[in-house]
């Protein structure tokens, strides 16, 4: 791999990392957004069930199920979130791989 291959490539990660750290700000905002839908959909719920006569024992199971696809949203964001955050970091050590053969091959 020639010098200046290496450079391109580093210039490229550099570029895809400071994307990604941007976009990964978005993605925690989402998370956090749906964490808070859910656990008020979810609160909401509760209260509902238990002003039917639901038996206590049972409310927290059904609220739960009830809330199925909104829960479903919550995880796929947090999922989502780390994720990105792993993918990050696989850049970042494809840059660190790229800087350490730029400098053998700059020693040479």
């Amino acid at each position: 791999m020639e010098l200046r291959d290496i450079t391109r490539e580093l210039y490229h990660g550099s570029k895809r990392l400071e994307e990604s750290s941007k976009e990964i700000f978005n993605l925690a905002k989402a998370m956090a957004e749906k964490e808070r839908d859910y656990r008020k959909a979810l609160a909401v719920e509760k209260l509902k069930l238990r002003d039917e006569g639901m038996a206590v024992g049972m409310i927290d199971d059904v609220a739960r199920g009830n809330l199925a696809d909104l829960r479903f949203e919550r995880d796929l964001a947090r999922e989502t979130y780390i994720a990105a955050k792993e993918a990050m970091k696989a850049i970042q050590a494809q840059i660190n791989a790229l800087q350490s053969i730029l400098r053998m091959q700059q020693e040479v």
